[in-house]
């Protein structure tokens, strides 16, 4: 199975008033393993980035001055993910975005040129009700280290959402529970003899005698036979 993880960076939050994709990072999986055959292009949206957007990405327009436009970078972002499964966190914001630069070149949408889309953010949320499930949340909950993660960047964050990704679907390796018995330490376990073996200890006489004294008791207390006689083994 081929799978693309893909992660964009914008202008701003909204493509229907005017913002635009200046970065945009893909990472390849087959068959759960890392290829390293990457997609990585900073765009140049023709237009400044929105203050609270800039903070973020650190991508100045200077910096996106000479590069490339988003048509002239369609056709090969297009021959990458095709036929691919897509995974994205947040996958409305980014496909929001490459939906509207498709339909700008009059192209059919983003999301007709992959078989699928998985939503990262909507398995974390199943998998942890009620807490953070950001990036670096679950960076932090599977283990994975983000600690060179300054700025947000589209292919730095795939390349974690990726790590992310399969450390969250890696599911049960074994059929069987892992139940160990230090036998050579000693103690009440070792002594117990092999697991499954039920020991059973009979009553004496005088504790059947003791324990039906109880029961007539009981019987009397509710002027008849109490629950007990029902479930007594007889004989």
């Amino acid at each position: 199975m081929r799978q693309i993880v893909l992660d964009t960076e914008t202008t701003g939050l909204n493509p229907r008033t005017g913002d635009r994709v200046i970065e945009i990072g893909c990472v390849e999986i087959v068959n759960r393993k890392l290829t390293g055959n990457n997609y990585h292009r900073y765009i140049n949206p023709e237009r400044d980035s929105d203050e609270a957007a800039l903070a973020v990405h650190g991508l100045t327009t200077e910096f996106l001055s000479d590069k490339p436009k988003f048509h002239e970078i369609a056709e090969e972002l297009r021959e990458f993910v095709q036929g691919a499964e897509v995974i994205i966190h947040n996958a409305p914001f980014d496909l929001g975005f490459l939906n509207h630069e498709f339909e700008r070149m009059g192209l059919p949408p983003f999301v007709r040129h992959c078989t699928s889309v998985i939503d990262t953010l909507v398995q974390a949320k199943e998998l942890h009700p009620g807490k953070r499930n950001s990036l670096d949340a679950l960076c932090d909950r599977y283990g994975i280290s983000n600690a060179h993660r300054k700025l947000h960047g589209a292919l730095l964050d795939s390349e974690l959402l990726a790590d992310v990704y399969l450390a969250m679907t890696r599911g049960q390796n074994t059929l069987s529970m892992d139940v160990e018995v230090e036998a050579a330490g000693g103690g009440e376990l070792a002594e117990a003899g092999p697991l499954g073996e039920i020991i059973v200890v009979r009553a004496l006489e005088d504790e059947l005698a003791e324990h039906d004294n109880v029961l007539a008791a009981l019987d009397k207390g509710v002027k008849g036979e109490c629950v007990w006689r029902k479930y007594s083994p007889q004989g």
